[in-house]
């Protein structure tokens, strides 16, 4: 609980998964698919542009990329793509697996696991059969178009029911070195602080995959008490799980490649008070690798605006945190919210929510 007491006393919170990044060569063929196996079909923002101050992972200048944000309206976090526009997206120097550094699966939730399998069974040709993960609940994993690993996982919560089977990103699988490091970050700085299981050996649930038959540690963390504020109830609770590989040791997934390059790139996290959460980062030993304030007041991407800031894992794999100033509900008619005008530990109105499902982009 020492995080929690933290947490409260320094007067800044972390919210949930605002959303995974997901580099990719084929930004529109991705959305689609997305679209049609996940539900994640309502555009949040979309901007094609160069960024700057990514620069320290983009090779040392800027690069124009484009990039949408999408959700699921059952709720959960979002799915970031990201494309570069002015170089050939390089795809990864080997065959990654189970266990290597850095982000190597997305959790999507569901609240009728076998129904969902069934649906996707019948348009997917990656998907495993239904396991028993480490809990004993069910699961199943599949791959997207680019080799991308996804699990979909038993939760519950729905937001808004919209007669789908899935929801949004509930939880990522991070591949570490040393599991004591990286306790560091995600129980103590990003509040993860149940353990809901330390398990070692092989597991039958991965079988299916690359490096699935080796021995591996895994740690799946959760929080005591879920976080409260403007964002909460739709992202709803999350997992992060922690796997050390035991038999070899684990190759950095974007090695000899650059952030944004295809591959789950970064995990971000919805913040309020970037100042008192930095010093935190700071005295854990994890400071802010990119500030996007030291340059812009108000970072914008496309319509939407806010601070965004990057801390390094002890792997370096990245974990954004942004705090959002201004969110667009309709965007073609400039209708924003200003999140810098409200109470941030009160939920947003459902309302809010409804008109954003407005922008649903449907695909021919």
């Amino acid at each position: 609980m020492h995080s929690e007491k933290w947490i409260k006393m320094q007067n800044f919170s972390l919210m949930g998964i605002q959303q995974i990044c997901v580099g990719t060569k084929d930004i529109k063929a991705l959305w689609k698919w997305y679209a049609e196996m996940f539900h994640f079909d309502v555009r949040v923002l979309e901007d094609e542009s160069e960024v700057s101050l990514r620069q320290r992972y983009t090779g040392g200048k800027p690069l124009r990329r484009h990039a949408c944000v999408t959700v699921n309206m059952q709720g959960g976090g979002a799915l970031e793509m990201w494309q570069y526009t002015d170089r050939q997206p390089q795809l990864p120097l080997f065959e990654t697996q189970v266990g290597d550094s850095g982000i190597f699966m997305v959790k999507i939730k569901s609240h009728n696991i076998q129904a969902y399998h069934e649906e996707l069974f019948a348009k997917c040709d990656t998907v495993t059969p239904v396991v028993t993960d480490p809990r004993g609940l069910p699961t199943f994993y599949l791959f997207d178009p680019e080799g991308n690993c996804f699990q979909v996982v038993e939760d519950n919560t729905v937001f808004i029911d919209e007669g789908n089977f899935s929801g949004g990103v509930v939880g990522a699988t991070i591949g570490v070195s040393d599991m004591e490091k990286a306790m560091t970050v995600y129980r103590d700085i990003l509040g993860y602080d149940e353990l809901v299981y330390d398990k070692q050996g092989a597991f039958q649930d991965w079988y299916t995959l690359s490096g699935g038959l080796q021995n591996y540690r895994r740690v799946l963390l959760r929080k005591l008490k879920q976080p409260e504020g403007q964002f909460s109830e739709f992202y709803g609770p999350s997992v992060i799980e922690l796997v050390q590989a035991l038999d070899r040791t684990p190759r950095n997934r974007y090695e000899g490649r650059l952030w944004g390059d295809p591959g789950f790139c970064e995990i971000s996290f919805e913040a309020v008070n970037m100042r008192e959460l930095e010093d935190y980062c700071r005295q854990k030993g994890h400071p802010y690798t990119i500030d996007s304030s030291m340059e812009q007041k108000h970072f914008r991407m496309g319509k939407a605006s806010g601070h965004f800031a990057v801390i390094e894992d002890a792997d370096g794999t990245l974990i954004e945190f942004v705090e959002t100033h201004k969110l667009p509900l309709l965007p073609k008619l400039n209708i924003l919210m200003d999140m810098t005008r409200r109470d941030r530990s009160k939920p947003i109105s459902r309302f809010l929510f409804h008109l954003m499902r407005l922008n649903r982009v449907k695909f021919k």
